[in-house]
């Protein structure tokens, strides 16, 4: 079925390619449902502020089908519907095309030559093995490299991961721009905390007066292993240890068996760029939440209770018990002394910031935009 709608997609771009790329529109395609804080929104929003530009939104949301009624039925029908051929004909005319994740249908596309595509992907740095380098079937694999063809660009932190990108997406170093990630600039702007963290504490009362530390889990690609990931931190307990401290638990999106043990706020809903500025420390297993609790210099601690196993099935860029930016727990009585001493991983969180982060500014966004513009032929 989704090789019919990738057919289908590509059908109605591809004759769409009969008119002209339209100078100054650019189309922002969210394969990857990032929120409004992604690089592809901050991009986006840059455009927006620039002013002069005919700015078009894709996203596949367009195709979830609303049942709660007829019309409603009718209208998200018409939706889709706009999204295999309007939309198409949008993105086949437009002049800077921006991505947050691979659009599989982009295997099938023949954009113009003065048609400008960037990957701006929906993570900082590099962790965990992705894309080309992560375990894929051929179909997948043979379909990401011929969706890489099509990039012009791809934007990544620093220098130093150019070459993890390069084989992630399958294409020459000459296509990664380590320019910055241009979500980072709103996370390393000036930010009213106080005021972000009164507004929390009146959705949480349960958190005020308290320190918050973040539990962020990755999904393990096993309803009954992401079943378990809550409960894999004793609430109870850790109140005991930490009195002053509220735990909070966001899942990751693909998790939707895991429910939230008694005595944690739920912040699943919550913006991680918020949470990052609120909470004073982090605790992750794989997931890249933890790089802008690095950026920002916050204590991460890893519980990695099943790290053998993880590292069997997807691995790592890196060594993991001595490359990430702290502790590495393997039981909770490990990662309730990690937390105890803090600021112990101060030396491993400075070398993992400057590896995966050539700029710690809020001018990514203005080099991306300056380098992509500067390469149309239009």
């Amino acid at each position: 079925m989704k090789k019919l709608f990738y057919s289908l997609y590509a059908l109605f771009f591809n004759i769409s390619r009969i008119f002209p790329v339209k100078k100054n529109r650019a189309a922002f395609v969210a394969p990857h449902n990032g929120g409004d804080n992604d690089s592809l929104s901050a991009m986006r929003r840059y455009f927006i502020n620039k002013g002069g530009y005919d700015i078009v939104n894709i996203s596949t949301q367009d195709l979830k089908l609303d049942f709660s009624g007829i019309s409603s039925i009718i209208k998200s029908c018409l939706k889709a519907a706009g999204f295999f051929t309007f939309k198409a004909y949008l993105l086949a005319t437009s002049e800077y095309v921006f991505l947050n994740d691979n659009f599989m249908p982009m295997a099938s596309l023949n954009f113009s030559k003065k048609a400008v595509v960037t990957q701006l992907w929906h993570a900082e740095g590099a962790f965990k093995k992705f894309g080309l380098s992560a375990p894929v079937t051929d179909d997948v694999r043979e379909r990401e490299r011929k969706c890489s063809k099509k990039l012009t660009y791809i934007v990544c932190s620093s220098k130093a991961i150019v070459p993890f990108y390069a084989e992630a997406f399958g294409v020459e170093e000459k296509k990664l721009l380590p320019l910055g990630s241009a979500r980072i600039d709103s996370l390393l702007a000036p930010a009213d905390t106080n005021s972000l963290r009164r507004e929390f504490d009146k959705a949480h009362p349960e958190c005020e007066g308290k320190n918050l530390v973040l539990y962020a889990p990755t999904f393990r690609d096993s309803p009954e292993k992401d079943a378990a990931l809550a409960e894999k931190i004793d609430v109870a307990e850790f109140h005991r240890e930490f009195p002053d401290k509220q735990l909070l638990i966001k899942l990751h999106p693909q998790i939707h068996s895991a429910v939230i043990p008694e005595g944690a706020t739920d912040v699943t809903d919550c913006d991680i760029g918020m949470l990052t500025l609120i909470c004073e420390s982090v605790i992750t297993d794989y997931s890249s939440v933890c790089m802008d609790f690095a950026l920002l210099s916050k204590p991460c601690f890893f519980f990695a209770f099943d790290l053998d196993e993880y590292e069997h099935e997807r691995s790592f860029y890196f060594d993991y018990e001595s490359g990430v930016p702290g502790p590495v727990a393997k039981n909770f009585p490990e990662l309730v002394e990690a937390i105890k001493n803090p600021r112990e991983n101060e030396e491993k969180l400075r070398l993992f910031r400057e590896f995966h982060f050539d700029f710690i500014d809020c001018n990514n966004a203005e080099r991306i935009y300056n380098a992509v513009t500067s390469a149309s032929s239009l």
